[in-house]
């Protein structure tokens, strides 16, 4: 079954294709099935990414072409298996705009977060019985929302936004995203091997 990301920022050109095309090459690196896709909050309908994220992309193992920015809507939120946004901030506009949608969000280093934690000892509890099928990383993921570890900060589960900022701010806006999807791509490759060794 393929899986459907979809990754929200606000004008779709900076944070949010960089984390839609890492995301994208690395779950084909690592065989899992998946489309991933972006829009902003506030999209710049049709722009490009910023030269800057698109360095970043390149420097990462992604290819920046061909984006074009497009607007959040209810029926992208609905197509979408797993929602992941910026900031904290873009996942509240994900639930005001799609209520049912909010169940399915996370910024993407919450995501990363907790998948970091499915990986642990104390998460044992969450793992299916010996036997039985493996309960669906998202699912698993929901389960153990209020139980994995808490930022050090609310906005510790955020990426910064870089956009008309130094490069700086582009590098670690960069090194977050790198980062949080490298542990959710990590996460859903281990899934999948433990499933097809169950069937």
């Amino acid at each position: 079954m393929t899986l459907h990301v979809l990754v929200v920022c606000t004008g779709n050109i900076a944070r949010s294709p960089l984390a839609e095309r890492l995301l994208r090459a690395r779950f084909a690196a690592a065989g899992v099935d998946a489309v991933v896709s972006s829009a902003g909050t506030g999209a710049l309908v049709g722009e490009p990414m910023t030269p800057e994220a698109a360095a970043l992309a390149q420097r990462y193992g992604a290819d920046p072409a061909g984006h074009a920015a497009r607007q959040l809507t209810p029926a992208l939120l609905e197509n979408a298996d797993l929602v992941l946004t910026a900031t904290r901030a873009h996942r509240a506009e994900v639930a005001s705009t799609l209520p049912k949608a909010a169940r399915k969000a996370y910024t993407l280093r919450e995501f990363a977060r907790i998948a970091e934690f499915l990986a642990t000892e104390e998460a044992a509890e969450f793992a299916p019985v010996a036997g039985e099928t493996p309960t669906p990383l998202l699912e698993t993921a929901s389960m153990s929302r209020g139980f994995a570890p808490p930022p050090e900060t609310p906005e510790s589960d955020n990426v910064v936004d870089p956009y008309r900022r130094p490069s700086e701010v582009y590098e670690e806006a960069g090194r977050l995203i790198d980062s949080a999807t490298a542990s959710v791509v990590a996460a859903f490759a281990t899934a999948e091997r433990a499933g097809r060794g169950a069937a």
